[in-house]
């Protein structure tokens, strides 16, 4: 499974040569251990995988009291892992390394040492939480793992040139045709069917059967339920009540996340936890509302007005319909043919906010409800800003559209109020690549070049 995080990896082992660890988050069954092992093998002489879900006795108490005799403490590594270690050119991995914080503080000293690399892996939430009586390390280094994005999923199935013609086809602004835009369309249903976690996306390579990711799926989703019991301490509640809310308020047409959908009279301060909890745990992509298309749009977020979507579409899909604990041949078969009457709109709306945060875009949108003014009545789906600031026209404004028939009141609505600070308006959709009064249309499976 050749993943675009190995390129990451390998630039931090030339560039940093052993001055840093590096400390991989992400979510759970995300790949991060298998990545991390695979990067092991192929650049390094020797490693060592210390996983803190096994580890025994025996390698605790050396990183409880060896650490200051560092001789003493790679030999007994070495030893009891029968591996070799090679100065410079080993790699020693503390996988899980949440469940044991003492050898994240241990980093410090060992990265000072200059033996050898060192990769952490593991989850945010019990990250943060398990912090308590350590030092955090400056010498440690932070990426996140994402799951497998439509290019990833596209190798996955043996096609290593389509996402290429695709970027071409976009630096260009030229349309990809009838025939190679179908085909493109075609992977990109099966990729929001299946999803990015690299089982499930195993599993349908395999079996070529929808049905069999799907459980694959929901193994996962009841992973993260039970990581909800474990480690969302005190507001477990409130963490599943909107975990199981998330695909109803999705489906809405006006998909801001409404509280008392959960709990009448509930107040965001009371959930405020639990949304954090989600988002740390990769779980979710939170969306908050800017209230002015400004460059710096953190300065006009909202936090209490906020979408919340699934970090995993083909998670989604499973969570959203599961009626009878597995989704039926028939929607997998509506959602390939473009035939679902209902909730599409959902989808498309939150793989576009995946592809975005994947692409490292803080994710804001735009809302007025104005019931005084039509003019300023308007919603836009997601803003982002470009990538060079400029005096003005530093926003893009984007729209999500999921069928071929739809409007864009509120684009044009935007785009008349805000011009001098607008950059190029886009709508995402399930069509070809054109451009009509200054609006660029670009089909979904552009979202990553924005």
């Amino acid at each position: 499974m050749k993943r675009k995080i190995y390129n990451k990896l390998l630039e931090w082992k030339i560039n940093e040569s052993g001055k840093t660890a590096l400390l991989i988050d992400g979510a759970r069954r995300v790949g991060k251990s298998y990545i991390v092992e695979e990067f092991a093998k192929k650049e390094y002489s020797s490693y060592i995988l210390v996983d803190f879900n096994k580890a025994g006795s025996e390698v605790l108490d050396l990183l409880d009291n060896s650490l200051n005799n560092l001789d003493t403490f790679f030999m007994y590594l070495s030893e009891y892992y029968s591996v070799k270690l090679i100065q410079r050119e080993s790699l020693i991995i503390f996988d899980e390394v949440q469940l044991f914080p003492r050898a994240r503080a241990a980093i410090k000293y060992l990265v000072a040492d200059g033996r050898y690399d060192y990769i952490e892996t593991g989850s945010i939430v019990s990250i943060k939480k398990n912090v308590k009586n350590i030092i955090i390390p400056s010498e440690e280094r932070r990426i996140r793992m994402y799951p497998m994005d439509f290019e990833e999923f596209l190798w996955a199935n043996g096609n290593d040139t389509l996402m290429q013609i695709i970027m071409n086809h976009f630096s260009e602004m030229k349309p990809l045709g009838q025939a190679m835009h179908r085909k493109a369309m075609d992977y990109f249903r099966q990729y929001l069917i299946v999803g990015g976690m690299p089982q499930a996306v195993i599993e349908y390579i395999t079996s070529r059967e929808f049905s069999r990711a799907d459980q694959i799926k929901r193994d996962i989703l009841a992973l993260y339920r039970d990581d909800v019991a474990k480690h969302a301490n005190g507001y477990e509640k409130k963490v599943v009540g909107i975990f199981d809310e998330i695909p109803a308020q999705l489906s809405k047409h006006e998909k801001k996340f409404n509280l008392s959908s959960i709990k009448k009279e509930a107040r965001f301060r009371d959930y405020e936890d639990a949304l954090f909890w989600l988002d740390d745990a990769r779980i979710v992509n939170i969306c908050y509302i800017s209230t002015e298309p400004n460059i710096g749009l953190k300065l006009n977020m909202n936090r209490l007005t906020l979408k919340c979507y699934m970090g995993d579409t083909g998670l989604l899909i499973s969570h959203a319909f599961d009626e009878k604990g597995l989704v039926t041949e028939e929607i997998y078969r509506k959602l390939l043919f473009d035939k679902l009457e209902v909730n599409k709109g959902m989808i498309i709306e939150n793989i576009a906010a995946q592809m975005l945060v994947a692409s490292e875009h803080k994710l804001y949108f735009y809302s007025n409800s104005s019931r005084t003014d039509s003019s300023s009545r308007m919603e836009i789906d997601f803003l982002i800003s470009k990538s060079k600031v400029s005096s003005r026209h530093n926003i893009s404004p984007i729209e999500v559209k999921s069928s071929t028939n739809y409007t864009l009141s509120s684009l044009r609505k935007f785009k008349t109020k805000y011009s001098s600070q607008l950059h190029t308006p886009y709508v995402l959709h399930t069509g070809d690549l054109r451009t009509e009064e200054e609006i660029i249309f670009l089909p979904i499976y552009m979202t990553p070049f924005l």
